[in-house]
């Protein structure tokens, strides 16, 4: 009886086998409303080849699609580029379902999944710049540390000119179409910007190197399979000037108002910052965290100049809704912003403190004077608030004409 699950033809010798993740909705904090892909690739050298697992629950779609080309018994070489669950969940257990002549990972791979999986399976570490002959093709290994994970490399085979990138170049993004050029490219912008700044955001400087690494290296690479989303095969310039962009963290003229309200007063406060900034000709995204995920705030900040942020006071604090988009922002690393904060209070009034102090923990320039006021903000207070926004808006426009 033929299987409902299949491979994927990328080259003569290259098969998609991964799996598609329909449901998953939160990675690690970060909203996936339109699911995933654990992506694996089956090398068919004479030495069979597998590149990556999948997460342990589709161990079994994964076997599948490499039955739909191979027994499975037949594959010679496992090759685990990233250590993370959703890559190397089952590995275990396929090793001991295949029981493949060697499974191989960077040195720092090595050690991470035995501490992640606690298995008995001898795993042989790789070098960076390592050839592995496969007998009638070879691949070679490039160590991409803190892309994002400590253990990260890149595999590359060289008779296709492709390059097996683990998580850079992705997105979480559930289709049945397994190649970018078959999916809109406003759609591959956003989830790939979204993936980014979720995942990628905090190592641009090791991204940018890594690039100048690959750029370097000489290699010709027709074709970019990641491990998550879709594969590139056609203009992967496109998602690398991307991914340059994205790395260089050049500011632009947009700028974000993050905030959260109790009574509405705190509100009213943005949207005077925001009505003023976009007066004096700056984009603007006003976001509400009682309605917006942390993650959606993030993909917006990818790519602003300024960061803006209000809450009012609770219990001596900021919102819970703030308290937890700054301290993900915080974690994230966004460069090159300017910024300043507001908020309402009742009694204390320690919120705008708390977020200026947060600013400046994430080397945010401030280059305005932030605003409070005690219970409803008055014209007087709003003036306030507009004149914040056009001192951000006069400082963006200056820094961003120049640059």
């Amino acid at each position: 009886m033929r299987d409902i699950y299949s491979a994927i033809k990328v080259t003569d010798s290259v098969y998609w086998v991964g799996a598609i993740d329909w449901t998953i909705r939160d990675f690690h904090g970060y909203t996936t409303p339109h699911g995933s892909t654990y992506n694996a690739y089956l090398i068919m050298a004479d030495k069979i080849t597998l590149i990556d697992t999948v997460k342990k629950p589709f161990m079994g779609e994964m076997l599948a699609r490499i039955k739909s080309v191979v027994d499975p018994s037949k594959i010679k070489y496992i090759v685990s580029n990233h250590s993370e669950l959703d890559h190397s969940g089952c590995l275990p257990e396929v090793i001991d379902f295949i029981k493949p002549e060697k499974v191989f990972a960077s040195a720092v791979g090595v050690k991470t999944l035995r501490e992640l999986l606690h298995h008995r399976h001898e795993i042989a570490p790789v070098k960076d710049g390592e050839v592995l002959s496969l007998g009638n093709m070879e691949l070679n290994f490039m160590e991409t540390r803190m892309i994002h994970w400590p253990d990260s490399m890149f595999t590359y085979l060289a008779k296709d000119e492709l390059l097996f990138s683990q998580d850079a170049f992705g997105m979480h993004l559930a289709t049945l179409e397994r190649f970018a050029d078959e999916i809109p490219a406003a759609t591959l912008e956003y989830e790939g910007a979204t993936y980014y700044a979720n995942i990628v955001l905090p190592y641009s400087p090791i991204v940018l190197k890594a690039l100048e690494k690959v750029l370097a290296s000489g290699l010709k690479i027709k074709i970019i399979a990641p491990d998550h989303g879709p594969i590139w095969r056609r203009d992967i310039s496109w998602i690398i000037d991307l991914y340059k962009k994205w790395a260089s963290q050049k500011p632009t003229a947009k700028a974000v108002v993050v905030y959260a309200t109790m009574w509405h007063s705190t509100e009213k406060m943005a949207r005077a910052v925001s009505e003023s900034l976009a007066e004096a000709g700056v984009k603007v995204k006003l976001i509400s965290m009682n309605e917006t995920h942390r993650s959606e705030a993030a993909y917006e900040v990818l790519d602003a100049g300024a960061l803006i942020v209000g809450s009012p006071t609770l219990n001596n604090n900021i919102l819970p809704q703030m308290a937890d988009v700054m301290t993900y922002l915080k974690g994230l690393k966004p460069a090159n912003k300017i910024g300043a904060a507001f908020g309402s209070y009742g009694w204390s009034g320690e919120s705008v403190k708390h977020l200026e102090a947060i600013l400046k923990e994430m080397k945010v320039d401030m280059v305005a004077e932030s605003v409070a006021v005690k219970n409803a903000p008055d014209h007087d207070v709003l003036e306030k608030c507009h004149d914040l926004g056009k001192a951000i808006a006069a400082e963006l426009l200056k820094r961003t004409a120049s640059s």
